[in-house]
């Protein structure tokens, strides 16, 4: 027998059906539990700084009903007034009303200041 072999428990089966290691088998325990898992859309608890900074920019731009254009990463632009936002999203009103994903944004700007 090589020493590789020895080294690498082959698996033993369970009387329940299971396939266990022979270490957990030796030990009498049982499989290991999955590690938790987090959704990376799921709410953070702390909010960081320069997201204030982002809720006061489009609070304002709603108030005041400035004309946008929102430069998609994939080239498109869309123009209109922004009607709400949420965590991951915002509602443009321009020719439609869009829903626009905050990832797929690359850049906006109000639409007289696209020369500056």
């Amino acid at each position: 027998m090589s020493s590789l072999s020895k080294a690498i428990p082959s698996p033993v089966r369970n009387k329940t059906g299971p396939v266990l290691n022979r270490l957990q088998a030796r030990a009498g325990g049982s499989p290991l539990a999955p590690l938790p898992f987090r959704f990376p859309a799921s709410p953070f608890e702390d909010e960081p700084p320069r997201r204030n900074a982002e809720l006061f920019y489009l609070q304002k731009q709603i108030q005041a009903q400035t004309p946008m254009v929102i430069v998609l990463e994939d080239g498109e632009h869309i123009e209109g007034c922004i009607e709400w936002y949420d965590r991951n999203s915002l509602k443009v009103r321009g020719r439609s009303k869009t829903l626009v994903y905050k990832s797929a944004i690359k850049y906006m700007y109000k639409l007289g200041d696209a020369g500056q």
